[in-house]
């Protein structure tokens, strides 16, 4: 089942394999990467993530949602959810957003899409989100949407430069509908 989400100024759809070209436009800047564990991409790692979250999408049950950013018609980035557990019905979400496009709430947009669609949809009771504590853009998103900083995870994630911690984001479904 194919799934897509949109508001009035994005649309968030499945990724199809020539995506990768839009994706290797920004994946493969140092500046998108660079608080990350993978890039900058080269052609072949874009091709690669993009296989992969389209495998990904065939598995069942189904646990990741990789949705292409499509703003103005142009693909210019990626919004991820991950059931992390059905059982305790915790899911996380990601975005990564093309840095020509910064600064635009895009970003704050996508959250809002991929945490209501958790809540709503999946059934979840709660969602969570984490950036490197560097990330001040990332925090802001978070902060904007409604999550609540819980902590900071100490070296969590191996990134080019060495370890780095994140910041823990989270939003519990009845506050989700307090906020909407």
């Amino acid at each position: 089942m194919k799934v897509s989400l949109s508001n009035e100024r994005l649309l968030l759809r499945e990724f199809t394999k020539n995506d990768w070209i839009d994706v290797h436009k920004y994946a493969s800047q140092d500046i998108v990467c660079q608080y990350q564990p993978w890039g900058p991409n080269t052609e072949e790692d874009s091709k690669g993530f993009i296989n992969k979250v389209i495998k990904d999408g065939t598995q069942e049950p189904r646990t990741r949602l990789v949705f292409a950013i499509v703003y103005n018609k142009n693909m210019i980035g990626a919004g991820e959810f991950n059931i992390r557990d059905f059982t305790n019905k915790v899911g996380e979400v990601a975005y990564i957003v093309n840095p020509d496009y910064w600064g635009r709430g895009i970003a704050t947009d996508v959250a809002k899409l991929l945490i209501n669609f958790g809540f709503e949809e999946l059934k979840l009771h709660r969602i969570y989100a984490t950036c490197d504590p560097r990330n001040i853009g990332s925090s802001k998103v978070m902060e904007k949407v409604g999550m609540t900083q819980e902590g900071r995870i100490r070296e969590d994630l191996l990134i080019r430069e060495g370890w780095r911690d994140s910041f823990l984001y989270s939003v519990l479904e009845h506050e989700w509908k307090e906020i909407t």
